[in-house]
């Protein structure tokens, strides 16, 4: 190269240097925020997302072969700074009392490492039978501006009236309906159970299909108004984050935003002629990217499209794994067995694809990475997806991590 060619050379290279835009470490990333969240802010948080399915459950952790110690390992190298769905129960709900307990120590541990991690809690599109045995508290009716009773939680109340979702799941395993007053105090104590821990973002799943009585949403709105309230005195930093699954692009109402996000499994399409293969696409089945809408969020910020996650979800079996079957399968599979069920190279492949396609097609969707979560379709016999690196404690993990960490480094 002559002199006149290296001179332009350097010259244009010092030019990009300060004009690109520079990537921004993990310290320089602003996660603050106190009694309401900036859109930046709850970009950065939506960016470092990782679905860890049940971490303080841990005896049904152990049960599954986890390690809780690898776990919190796992989450602080990759630097995650949002945990989504790390606490719930699928029916069972009895089991609730002892979660909160095996829950409390583990969230002082993570939050003595980086205490900017949100930690997410769940409360999901079922209720059974096992509510009956719960105590309401009286702080239950008063967050309802009710006289408190001395009563249990009643699973016939929280019902839809014409019998739609009843048993849905299985026998007395019913979709609750929140146009009914005593769905909307048991989701709030759940919820306030969780904040009370010091979770601060709720996931409350299939929202829509619990909103069936209720055109205008007023008794979501009424729910989430009072948690809010509610957060706005006891939470970690004097607020909670909400979202759902929203197959419609999203509640609003009068152009308010009923969540602070949004959220929706990836919908991935089959390559007929790649076995085992699969794309995102605009307007495939129900995907949210490009119609999240939009509206005037709960922290007071307006948005044409409110910013949302997308995540490699769980559902159960078609039995016919490993076929094109169409709907909402992938090669016959949930979304994460899907996933677990690709050759490593592949899956790793596939995220930095699934990341870099999002991020192009619509600035506000974020892929929720996959760290924890259940397999209808076992691998082998490993009935549970971590994307642990493998090792002596994690004899079993699919080897994801460094991948992850290396995408969120760029």
């Amino acid at each position: 190269m002559n002199n006149t060619k290296t001179t332009a050379f350097v010259i244009i290279t010092v030019l990009l240097a300060a004009y690109l835009p520079k990537p921004v470490s993990a310290a320089e990333r602003d996660y603050h925020f106190e009694g309401k969240i900036s859109k930046e802010v709850l970009e950065n948080y939506l960016s470092r997302a990782v679905t860890f399915t049940q971490l303080f459950n841990v005896a049904h952790t152990k049960r599954v072969h986890g390690s809780v110690d690898d776990n919190l390992r796992f989450l602080k190298n990759i630097g995650a700074k949002f945990l989504g769905r790390s606490i719930y129960v699928w029916g069972g709900e009895t089991n609730l009392s002892k979660l909160f307990d095996q829950a409390a120590p583990l969230i002082k541990k993570i939050h003595q490492f980086d205490p900017d991690i949100i930690i997410q809690g769940a409360v999901f599109e079922i209720v059974t039978t096992q509510v009956n045995q719960i105590p309401i508290p009286a702080w239950v009716f008063e967050g309802f501006d009710l006289q408190p009773q001395k009563r249990n939680f009643n699973y016939q109340a929280m019902l839809y009236p014409d019998g739609q979702g009843h048993d849905a799941w299985r026998k007395d395993a019913s979709i609750p309906d929140m146009s009914q007053l005593e769905t909307r105090l048991w989701f709030y104590y759940v919820s306030v159970n969780y904040i009370n821990l010091g979770f601060e973002a709720v996931h409350y799943g299939q929202v829509e299909i619990m909103d069936n009585q209720d055109p205008h949403h007023t008794h979501w709105f009424d729910l989430l108004t009072r948690l809010r309230k509610y957060a706005s005195v006891h939470a970690r930093r004097k607020m909670v984050l909400c979202d759902a699954h929203v197959p419609s692009g999203g509640i609003v109402e009068d152009g308010k935003l009923l969540f602070d996000f949004h959220c929706l499994p990836l919908r991935i399409d089959e390559v007929p002629d790649q076995p085992g293969h699969g794309v995102l696409k605009v307007g495939y089945l129900d995907s949210i990217y490009q119609r999240s809408k939009g509206g005037i969020t709960p922290s007071g910020w307006k948005c044409s499209s409110l910013p949302y996650l997308v995540e490699l979800d769980n559902w159960g079996s078609s039995g016919k794994g490993g076929q094109n079957i169409g709907a909402h399968w992938c090669w016959g599979y949930d979304e994460i067995s899907w996933f677990a069920h690709q050759p490593e190279a592949y899956r790793n492949q596939w995220l930095r694809y699934a990341w870099k396609w999002i991020r192009k097609t619509d600035p506000v969707g974020f892929l929720e990475m996959p760290g924890s979560r259940t397999l209808a379709d076992p691998v082998g016999k490993i009935r549970w997806y971590y994307a642990n690196t493998r090792s002596e404690k994690v004899p079993f993990g699919f080897n994801q991590e460094e991948t992850i960490k290396s995408i969120w480094q760029q």
